[in-house]
């Protein structure tokens, strides 16, 4: 039941067995459609992390370009989905791959920015001493920075990722794969038996799978980060 006032809302049994029904009846379509989700979501967090890292690298040293990178990044993350989704559709068409260009322009900033704060923490004295032994600029970039600035890289990647798994939901605009398009057909049938049902278990499962994945970037940092660094 549904009250105007007070914004009080009570499920009766009713509704929750016939949402039970619902997921029982579409477990095997569920099942592909939320690995489709989470598959989208680390391919395009992986493209977006191998661009962002590269910027900040390039960048983390000049303020000038630190801050055109973070402001060009920040930019990108104002444009509403459904218009920058509009945008690639007439270029990409539909389909994965305006979803996942889209998702990978979103998700840079966090990186792009985590990236250039771990790097820029950095200890000089650190990096003078390694040079001092006789390492060169790659290998002090590899070897000191990079390890010691993982842990603010990885928290920009656990951001981004938790934003592209809400942002994934709204691509099914442009066809794209996942569980938005389980929210949309629920949406678009409001009144029917089966509508709130197929908006609710889209919406859960996708909160779901995002604690899932930030669960296991936990257990990345823990794995790879020296416990000196944690």
């Amino acid at each position: 039941m549904w009250w105007s006032a007070g914004v009080r809302t009570e499920v009766s049994p009713v509704d929750f067995q016939a949402w039970w029904d619902f997921v029982f009846a579409r477990r095997n379509q569920l099942v592909t459609d939320s690995y489709l989700h989470v598959s989208a979501v680390v391919q395009s967090i992986v493209i977006a992390t191998i661009i962002a890292v590269g910027i900040g690298i390039m960048v983390y040293r000049s303020p000038i370009g630190s801050a055109v990178a973070t402001g060009l990044a920040s930019t990108i993350l104002t444009v509403p989905s459904f218009a920058l989704l509009g945008l690639l559709i007439p270029i990409l068409g539909l389909g994965v791959r305006p979803t996942v260009t889209a998702l990978v322009l979103y998700g840079l900033l966090p990186i792009i920015r985590n990236t250039i704060i771990g790097l820029a923490s950095v200890d000089p004295a650190i990096t003078d001493a390694a040079r001092g032994v006789g390492m060169n600029r790659l290998r002090v970039l590899g070897r000191i920075e990079m390890p010691l600035a993982w842990p603010s890289i990885l928290a920009g990647i656990r951001v981004s990722t938790q934003m592209l798994m809400g942002i994934l939901a709204i691509a099914a605009y442009a066809k794209g794969p996942g569980l938005g398009n389980l929210i949309f057909s629920g949406l678009s049938r409001v009144g029917s038996p089966t509508a709130v049902p197929q908006a609710l278990t889209g919406t859960v499962l996708i909160v779901v799978l995002a604690l899932i994945l930030d669960g296991l970037y936990v257990l990345l940092g823990r794995l790879t980060t020296s416990r000196g660094i944690r």
